[in-house]
């Protein structure tokens, strides 16, 4: 069988969600090697192994490529931020502690494959829309988390914001050796514990 029949045969045996696993595997490589800027649906192809009616079934354009590609890191994000939520103690240092790290410590995994597609997120208003839905629900599971320590009322937006923007920016510097994980993750426990403390004193 010569090598043509063997990719077509493996083709077929990957399952939808198998090859969606691959495809994204596939751009996250291409994005950690070159960024996103050349990142389109036909290198992609290439580069899997499969044609292009086959990148084109699964993300119809770039844009939804990056939108998937954000998505998968939210995902995977979320996952890591319930565990911790879910096995924090119950003091506001150790809250704020466990989120910093395992925010920081997603992204540091991601590498600098996140930041670029962030970057490539806010160059439409449809990828915009994308990021935004998944901040608004990291902020109300972060206002739900820290409420127990909140007088009178929850965390304001502009409180979580602030924070969410701070979380970002420290996990960038870290990514791009700007400061080391200890120094963003202790900065980001720091805004964290301000946050709930300015909340804690509101009449």
């Amino acid at each position: 069988m010569n090598g043509s029949a063997t990719t077509s045969v493996t083709r077929r045996r990957l399952s939808r969600p198998d090859r969606q696993r691959q495809l994204l595997d596939t751009a996250w490589a291409l994005i950690r090697s070159e960024g996103t800027a050349p990142l389109t649906l036909g290198r992609l192809a290439e580069t899997a192994g499969v044609t292009k009616p086959v990148a084109y079934d699964h993300f119809g354009s770039r844009n939804g490529l990056l939108a998937a590609l954000y998505e998968d890191f939210d995902v995977r994000q979320n996952a890591i931020i319930d565990a911790a939520m879910a096995s924090a103690g119950p003091t506001p240092q150790e809250r704020a502690a466990i989120i910093a790290q395992r925010y920081v410590e997603c992204v540091l995994t991601q590498g600098r494959e996140i930041p670029d597609v962030l970057a490539a997120l806010s160059g439409s208003p449809e990828l915009a829309a994308v990021k935004r839905r998944y901040q608004m629900a990291f902020m109300e599971k972060c206002r739900t988390f820290f409420a127990p320590f909140c007088r009178g009322s929850a965390l304001s937006s502009a409180a979580l914001w602030a924070m969410l923007g701070a979380a970002d920016a420290l996990s960038d510097a870290a990514v791009r050796g700007d400061i080391s994980r200890d120094q963003a993750v202790a900065e980001l426990t720091a805004t964290l514990l301000a946050m709930i403390e300015r909340s804690m004193t509101q009449d």
